[in-house]
């Protein structure tokens, strides 16, 4: 192989060797910021590039997902000059690489001591109760104050959050104190409560079952009195059908006595009695109204002519026997 040969070769691997190393291939959610000759040149989004070799050079490899950055717990003391530790969390999203790689030096670091200071302003401003219980509108403010900071390092603060407060261990120990007494307190009241309302359940229970009571008895002596009336009821119909019947059966007497003396005096009609029988008829009638209770006896004023006709009548049945 001659010289020129070799030659050719080498300066043909050293330009593959050139190119290879001028392009790059762009990952999803990263950015490359490019120099050229040290003065910032474009930035390359996701896809296929080239670069001018020696000319153009990767700055800096930008990634555009959001990040979380852990600070450490920073002292900070309140309006009524107490002092806790807090230890915040930035999320936080590169939004222009640039800005990023020339903004500010060490980015991190940046927010880091902004969110100290910033964190330290808003507390200073609370006081201890008002800042164990306002951690929200802690996270709010100090996200609108940093995220206005920030932009123009090409940083969105998209949240922060107060990971822990740490009061001091007097403050602690008191505020268990202060739970405790809490907790024996509410405990206190709902047994109080509970007591309250098994007497209430008692006393509608007495009042339900004395309610209870009273309508039964209500109910018993409804019931008994319409028994009686009822028995009454059925004791007068039943004296009023005795006596109904009595009558019935006095009338049906009557009747049947007077059907037999109007009988007897229609048969004695049609057998056509002579004077003499009726006399004696009249004797008998006389004889039985004689041997009677009254204390009066009428004496007809024919007595005299019918006991003539009594002693002829006599005779003849005398004569008649002879």
């Amino acid at each position: 192989m001659n010289p020129s040969t070799i030659a050719l070769l080498i300066i043909l691997f050293v330009a593959i060797i050139v190119i290879a190393s001028s392009i790059r291939v762009v990952k999803q959610a990263t950015a490359y910021v490019i120099e050229r000759f040290g003065t910032y040149q474009t930035t390359w989004s996701v896809g296929f590039h080239m670069k001018w070799p020696v000319i153009d050079k990767v700055a800096k490899e930008v990634s555009l997902k959001e990040q979380v950055a852990d600070f450490p717990p920073q002292p900070v003391i309140t309006k009524d000059n107490v002092t806790m530790h807090i230890d915040t969390v930035i999320f936080y999203q590169i939004t222009d690489p640039k800005l990023y790689c020339y903004g500010v030096e060490y980015p991190i670091a940046a927010i880091e001591n902004l969110t100290a200071t910033t964190l330290r302003n808003i507390i200073g401003d609370m006081e201890l109760d008002q800042t164990l219980t306002s951690r929200e509108t802690i996270n709010v403010k100090m996200r609108a104050t940093l995220d206005e900071a920030t932009d123009p390092w090409g940083i969105k603060v998209n949240r922060v959050e107060l990971k822990n407060i740490i009061p001091p261990r007097e403050i602690q120990e008191a505020m268990e104190k202060q739970m405790k007494a809490e907790r024996e307190r509410r405990e206190q009241i709902l047994r109080a409560e509970g007591e309250k309302r098994s007497a209430v359940l008692i006393s509608e229970g007495e009042k339900e079952a004395k309610i209870l009571k009273a309508e039964a008895d209500k109910q018993a002596a409804i019931l008994a009195a319409e028994a009686e009336k009822q028995a009454a009821i059925l004791a007068a119909e039943a004296d009023r059908e005795a006596r109904i019947k009595r009558a019935e059966g006095e009338a049906e007497a009557i009747l049947k006595v007077q059907q037999a003396e109007a009988d007897g005096i229609r048969m004695l009609n049609d057998s056509a009695p002579s004077k003499e029988v009726l006399t004696i008829r009249s004797l008998e009638a006389f004889k039985k109204a004689a041997d009677g209770k009254a204390t009066k006896l009428i004496i007809p004023s024919d007595i005299a002519g019918v006991a003539g006709l009594a002693t002829s009548v006599t005779e003849a049945i005398k004569t008649a026997k002879e």
